[in-house]
């Protein structure tokens, strides 16, 4: 928890605090009214952050609402922020080609690298709170990666750049010059259709364990429903069958019994998918554009008689590449296809055949409907 302690000791002395640490994995805090009161709690306070608490110390975790406490108290400072890496002393690596081959699998096409050369280039880095609830709560951070100039993705290596911008202890200020070489920006509303497959991928990924375990109690709970309301059902079918010699008021008092066991089951099982059903929430948290000096890679495409020039950056910082860029498609992995019609690269995905007439098109070329049938995109 010693990232958690460091960030919650930033914003409280940012909110005029004392804060001095204290063992094991604590804070002992000294408020001002205003941070008392946005807090609620009292003037001399102390906070734990691991396994073992020092003594009297509350403690703080990311689940319940310390996140939503402290968020309060940042409001917009610190959403955003510009850094920029120092050009690294690195020299290139040595086999290109090889370092391409690894990068970049195009199953329906060639390549061939053009060149490689140093330039600047313009990085996102995006966190996400996301929020999963259903019989249980689990809550949790991504971060996702786009290399805004040459349009690949980054969620292979943000956890490298990540730990290397962590572990540099100098926060250059972007100069204007970086800035200039590396690019404009990608429009907002550009970057929205991008960042939405990769948050859901990446949020699917984080709950997949919770996804598991509440199955697994869904189907514990919807099996011991099911005995229970099975066993009352075969018994009122033997007093069914045997009560056609009592006549008739008995056989119709049985066929009631089963039919109300048949629909207090349903109800049963009615309550476990409202009780299970998922509902899951994503929220911006924070932003970082990062302006780094990398190795740009040159890459000539061809498709039949088509071609086409990409470009992937390789970071020294990280010594990794980016994934190539996609017109279509999440496109986590570093397989891409190329379409006939405009030599889009795009995922698997985004090339299959249309469920209305089975022929496979391109979704960049044809992001609303299939140009055969004219079936719409979203029902295929």
């Amino acid at each position: 928890m010693g990232a958690l302690r460091d960030f919650v000791a930033d914003v409280l002395d940012s909110g005029g605090a004392l804060v001095e640490p204290i063992e094991p994995d604590g804070l002992e805090v000294l408020s001002p009214q205003p941070l008392r009161a946005a807090m609620q709690w009292p003037e001399l306070t102390r906070l734990g952050f691991g396994a073992e608490l020092p003594a009297g110390a509350t403690a703080v975790g990311l689940d319940g609402d310390w996140l939503e406490r402290f968020g309060a108290l940042l409001g917009a400072r610190g959403c955003w922020s510009a850094r920029m890496l120092a050009p690294q002393l690195a020299p290139p690596p040595g086999d290109p080609e090889r370092l391409l081959e690894r990068a970049l699998d195009l199953p329906n096409a060639v390549w061939r690298l053009v060149g490689v050369a140093p330039a600047w280039t313009r990085c996102l880095l995006l966190a996400f709170r996301y929020t999963a609830v259903s019989d249980e709560q689990r809550e949790g951070i991504v971060w996702l990666g786009l290399n805004q100039t040459t349009g690949g993705g980054l969620s292979e290596i943000t956890p490298k750049l990540r730990a290397a911008l962590a572990d540099d202890p100098n926060w250059l200020v972007p100069t204007l010059e970086a800035r200039r070489a590396a690019g404009a920006g990608v429009d907002p509303a550009a970057l929205a259709p991008r960042v939405r497959p990769l948050l859901d991928q990446a949020v699917r990924r984080e709950i997949d364990p919770f996804l598991r375990a509440m199955r697994r109690r869904l189907d514990r709970d919807g099996a011991r429903v099911h005995r229970y309301h099975d066993d009352l059902r075969v018994a009122a079918l033997k007093k069914l069958g045997a009560a056609g010699a009592k006549g008739e008021a008995e056989r119709r008092r049985e066929t009631l019994r089963v039919a109300a066991i048949e629909r207090e089951y349903a109800a049963k099982l009615d309550d476990l998918k409202r009780n299970y059903a998922l509902a899951v929430t994503t929220r911006f948290v924070q932003g970082l554009e990062l302006i780094a000096p990398v190795q740009r890679f040159e890459v000539l495409i061809r498709r039949r008689k088509g071609e086409r020039r990409i470009a992937l950056d390789w970071h020294p910082a990280v010594r990794a590449m980016d994934a190539p860029p996609s017109d279509a498609g999440p496109a986590l992995g570093r397989t891409r296809f190329a379409c006939d019609e405009a030599l889009h690269l795009t995922d698997a995905s985004a090339q299959s055949p249309c469920q209305g007439c089975g022929k496979a098109f391109c979704r960049a070329c044809h992001p609303a409907k299939c140009p055969r049938c004219g079936r719409p995109v979203h029902a295929s």
